[in-house]
């Protein structure tokens, strides 16, 4: 295995500039301001904060109001803040302590649990590798794990230092499962379909795969130059977010990037593209990307709800299809759909090198 130079390594080796492979081209520098600024920012559009304490409220109209919430939020932005969401607010600190936790081990620790994609071993500690046409490179490392269903799990993977990362981490993937379900629910009957169809759709109880994947940026020295990641849409069905308060997080939204405002308490929801697809367009994937800082790390915890691999194919479902609105997207199974994403990016970067050669 190829030992891979980690990110932390080199913010803390003292360098004062970045290495050329993490410079963004130069059409992304224009758009890369200071994220702290951007925070302060009360004009403009904001990513919307829905309270999901009437969800499953026993008074229809009051339940109504809130997936009519939801709905909205799902279509506009595909990506909004949850509050009441219902995971207890101190086992969040819990996952978030831990996770900072293992991040705090020396880098020689971490490098026990890495992965070594070459070989297909995907999930522990890793960092991007330059395996794009333009050999871009992203500010950041990561842990990334299957957490759900449990016995999908590889438990020897996980980190067995902070002793209390394992229970929390399973805690909250639990409780993330049950989240997940009353979402479904109310975003299933946004499109005027039954209660439980989009949770059928993507693989039900059995088949839904929860995977974590914390980011770790570290402090960057030239933050108006770099990303933390890069432009893209989530493949999942649903993406659940927890950070450590670090604004970062941008959303591409009706021609510009706005930043999230860091919302306590709450859990940013993002609507992936296996739901872009299954309603047609109706609900949004929006494009996002992660800023860095030059004063503070800053760590988010994802987790991805994913539709099995190859068992279903993912195309939009027969009610969201007429004749005014046919389908948008060809059927795939999740894998195909992956694999269709990896070869457009990489046609695109290629492209886009052949005209900077130019």
């Amino acid at each position: 295995m190829v030992a891979v130079e980690r990110v932390e390594s080199l913010a803390s080796s003292g360098i004062k500039s970045i290495p050329k492979e993490y410079i963004r081209p130069k059409e992304e520098l224009e758009s890369i301001n200071d994220v702290f600024q951007e925070e302060k920012k009360e004009d403009g559009p904001q990513v919307p904060t829905i309270d999901l304490q009437d969800i499953e409220s026993e008074d229809q109209k009051i339940r109504e109001k809130c997936i009519e919430e939801l709905k909205k939020a799902a279509m506009d932005w595909g990506v909004m803040h949850l509050v009441n969401h219902g995971v207890p607010v101190d086992l969040m600190e819990r996952v978030k302590k831990t996770g900072e936790e293992f991040f705090g081990l020396p880098v020689e620790e971490k490098e026990k649990y890495a992965n070594d994609q070459a070989t297909g071993k995907i999930q522990g500690y890793g960092s991007k590798l330059a395996n794009n046409a333009s050999g871009q490179l992203e500010w950041e490392d990561y842990f990334f794990h299957l957490v759900y269903p449990e016995d999908k799990r590889d438990l020897s993977l996980w980190p067995k230092t902070p002793s209390d990362y394992i229970e929390a981490t399973s805690e909250y993937a639990k409780c993330l499962r049950l989240l997940a379900t009353k979402v479904f629910k109310a975003l299933s009957i946004g499109l005027g379909l039954e209660s439980d169809r989009l949770e059928k759709e993507v693989g039900g109880l059995e088949e839904l795969l929860l995977q974590m994947k914390i980011n770790y940026y570290p402090k960057c020295p030239q933050p108006e130059l770099a990303l933390g990641v890069e432009a893209h849409t989530d493949v999942s069905a649903l993406t659940f977010i927890l950070h450590n308060m670090v604004p970062g997080l941008q959303l591409f939204y009706e021609g510009k990037w706005v930043i999230a405002k860091c919302v306590p308490d709450s859990i940013v929801m993002h609507i992936g593209d296996t739901l872009e697809i299954l309603s047609n367009g109706k609900y949004k994937s929006i494009l996002h990307r992660g800023l860095v800082n030059k004063e503070k790390v800053r760590v988010s915890w994802a987790v991805f709800c994913e539709p099995p691999k190859d068992k279903i194919v993912l195309k939009p479902l027969p009610e969201m299809v007429s004749v005014e609105s046919p389908a948008k997207f060809p059927p795939r199974t999740f894998a195909q759909h992956i694999e269709h994403k990896l070869f457009r990016n990489e046609q695109e970067e290629l492209i886009s090198e052949k005209k900077n050669q130019v």
